[in-house]
């Protein structure tokens, strides 16, 4: 398959007529090497096209069902492909930002202020792949001039958002790298940088059975910032110019979030219709085949303990329902927090609400992790560790590898790998431990802060160069 082809020894250099190189023979075969080489990714790119638009037209069905049909919301058909846009003016300077979904969005708060407080007369446009993304973005970015969907991954449709936005410079975070997007934003900005860059090892696999058509993908970024040494090493692998990589730590450490005192935290207790001596177990950001472990657990710690509750925050908000009939089959006292009544009495609250799982680890006496029971990878350890709360997880954090290790080796984590120790969780058998484990949990997210500046820079250097 062409995509497999080992391209690195095609000369890429443009040799001009009059160029240094012009010496007889050796001019000519420079044009046809950069012939060739121009044919040769024109085809690569010809046929990624061709699959993208094979994939659109076959996942498109499923996708109306899923997200009209059932969901009741809105495709975007219009905004994706960007005739919902206006021309901007040529004489406002901004910056496009890429985020895929919630995650990305909440980890690029800090940037965005940085950016508005320094450039104040500056766009900036912010985009999202994901509704829940888009809606967070609404909420969470105030000083984003206009928030708008990814564009689809077709040459006409990015380069009508590029004409129409004319950003400066492009910025995505983590690992989206969409073939025709990024090669639109090296023609039509002054530069392209990826920040809080993560190459996890199951994309470094798939990434690698493709690294020619990658390599030429990856030159289009100008500077690569990612979040740890092992990140550097996969980018690499997979085509990346090491002089063009840094490692300049998480953005997602630069937590934007609420300071709550004594007051503050009890006032929220209060709102959620728990007393002050009630022990709050959250397990945040679950997972299909993990809620009914965490659930059967929790019953037999409340044969033991009483005084205990848990707080039950599905990933995906559709799967609410079945989250709640979980709980209605063990015979919990459960509700939903859009349906929580005053002085309603609950053993388990099930969040249906999309942003409010962070600010509720503050009157967690323990977090769980999701996504991390089952092998999918885990979700963000950091929210918690901000509020000064102990965390638990099990063993599948592969997403999070560099983090997860640093908080177990701390003693700021432990990992549950059985059903013994995530009924030990719940019982909270040594409290002086939790506390100690805590403070360390927060200790060691500020030591790890620090990228949000190093970006800046990054964007400043770009601009100048």
């Amino acid at each position: 398959m062409i995509f497999n082809l080992d391209y690195s020894r095609v000369e890429i250099a443009v040799v001009g007529w009059d160029g240094a190189r012009r010496k007889g023979e050796q001019s000519d075969r420079g044009w046809i090497l950069c012939l060739k080489t121009s044919t040769i990714l024109g085809i690569m790119y010809f046929l990624y096209s061709c699959l993208m638009f094979l994939f659109v037209l076959g996942y498109f069905p499923l996708y109306f069902i899923k997200l009209r049909l059932i969901r009741k919301q809105p495709l975007h058909l219009r905004e994706r492909m960007g005739l919902s846009l206006v021309t901007q003016s040529k004489k406002t300077k901004s910056f496009w930002i890429h985020a895929v979904s919630v995650g990305e969005v909440l980890s690029l708060q800090g940037l965005v202020k940085r950016l508005k407080y320094t450039y104040p007369e500056w766009n900036i446009y912010l985009s999202t792949l994901t509704h829940s993304g888009y809606r967070l973005a609404k909420e969470k970015m105030a000083s984003v001039d206009r928030i708008l969907f990814v564009p689809l991954d077709f040459k006409w449709i990015v380069r009508r958002f590029f004409k129409l936005l004319d950003p400066n410079v492009f910025i995505l975070a983590e690992s989206e790298f969409w073939p025709n997007l990024l090669r639109e934003a090296q023609r039509h900005t002054q530069a392209v940088l990826l920040v809080n860059g993560r190459i996890s090892q199951g994309s470094c696999r798939r990434y690698q059975s493709v690294r020619s058509l990658m390599r030429k993908i990856l030159r289009n970024v100008n500077l690569f910032q990612v979040q740890t040494e092992a990140d550097r090493e996969r980018l690499i692998a997979i085509g990346g110019n090491p002089d063009q990589i840094e490692v300049t730590g998480n953005l997602k450490t630069e937590v934007e979030l609420p300071e709550l005192n004594g007051e503050d935290r009890a006032r929220l207790k209060k709102s959620l219709g728990l007393p002050a001596s009630q022990k709050v177990i959250i397990a945040g950001s679950t997972h299909r085949g993990e809620e009914l472990p965490l659930l059967e657990a929790f019953v037999q710690a409340r044969k033991q303990q009483t005084d205990r509750c848990l707080i039950l925050a599905p990933r995906h908000l559709e799967r609410v329902r079945e989250v709640e009939k979980l709980a209605v089959d063990l015979d919990l006292k459960v509700t939903r927090r859009t349906a929580l009544l005053e002085h309603q009495t609950w053993e388990v609250l099930i969040l249906d609400t999309l942003g409010e799982l962070a600010r509720l680890y503050a009157v967690s006496d323990i977090a769980f992790i999701g996504g991390s029971l089952i092998p999918w990878g885990g979700q963000n350890l950091l929210e918690p560790a901000f509020y000064g709360k102990p965390i638990y997880f099990g063993p599948y954090m592969d997403n999070f590898t560099h983090l997860a290790e640093m908080f177990v080796n701390k003693g700021a984590a432990l990992v549950i790998h059985n059903e013994t120790e995530l009924l030990n969780m719940y019982l909270m058998l040594d409290e002086a431990r939790l506390q100690v484990m805590g403070r360390t949990a927060r200790d060691t997210l500020l030591s790890l802060q620090g990228a949000t500046p190093k970006a800046l820079e990054a964007i400043k250097s770009l601009m100048q160069a």
